[in-house]
């Protein structure tokens, strides 16, 4: 029973593989997401963005259609405090039905 105690007692100390990551926080972030272009999807990319961050300046924000006009990609720079804060930014982007793919 011992041995088995201090293998948990171990096991306890290593950092789980979902809090680890090479950033170091706050660091300048971009979080892109692509969707079809007849949406005004830089405003839903925008909103969803903010729930997760106080502020984003007008300028964090690019767009970029496709070849063909068909989609559009949406950049927004932020200043990021923490891997949490990117996780739930990147659930909450890739749970809409109107983003295609966040990267």
């Amino acid at each position: 029973m011992a041995n088995h105690e201090s293998i948990i007692s171990g096991l306890q100390a290593i950092p789980s593989m979902t809090e680890e990551t090479l950033l170091e926080f706050p660091c300048q972030f971009p979080i892109k997401a692509m969707g079809k272009s007849d949406l005004e999807l830089d405003l839903l990319i925008i909103e969803i963005v903010r729930r997760h961050v106080d502020d984003v300046n007008e300028g964090a924000v690019t767009t970029r259609p496709s070849k063909d006009g068909n989609y559009i990609a949406v950049t927004v720079i932020i200043e990021a405090s923490s891997k949490r804060q990117l996780d739930a930014i990147y659930q909450d982007l890739t749970d809409h039905p109107h983003v295609l793919m966040a990267l």
